[in-house]
């Protein structure tokens, strides 16, 4: 059987947004390879789901971690990829984007300015 590397679970971090298959979280880690965290680019035609999953995931975030560093951990790399390099950037350098062990943290003011709702107290999703 294959070992599989370290991987923090974030306990209490929802594992991804109701009635729909964007997640937020995965179960395990990944025999295969840590999958990279890779900056995305948004496109001005996404759908309102595809917003709605950005914003809930970085509501996730700010509630859990606030302005702190956070390990990636349990997280998803897709869902991260989203928000990598504009809100959610690197905590450390150098910065190993194939590590369940990198620090991220939210870049507030960025954060703030593409999705004001995800700093709400509650997301209505």
């Amino acid at each position: 059987m294959v070992k599989l590397p370290h991987m923090t679970k974030h306990r209490g971090f929802p594992s991804g947004l109701p009635g729909t298959g964007y997640q937020f979280t995965i179960r395990r880690a990944n025999p295969k390879g840590v999958t990279p965290i890779v900056r995305r680019e948004r496109k001005r035609d996404r759908l309102p789901v595809e917003i709605l999953a950005d914003t809930a995931f970085l509501h996730a975030l700010w509630h859990h971690f606030g302005n702190e560093p956070f390990e990636r951990g349990n997280l998803d790399a897709g869902r991260l990829s989203w928000l990598f390099g504009r809100e959610v950037v690197p905590a450390e350098q150098p910065f190993d984007p194939a590590s369940y062990e990198a620090l991220l943290k939210i870049d507030e003011e960025v954060a703030r300015a593409s999705f004001p709702d995800a700093f709400e107290d509650v997301l209505e999703v």
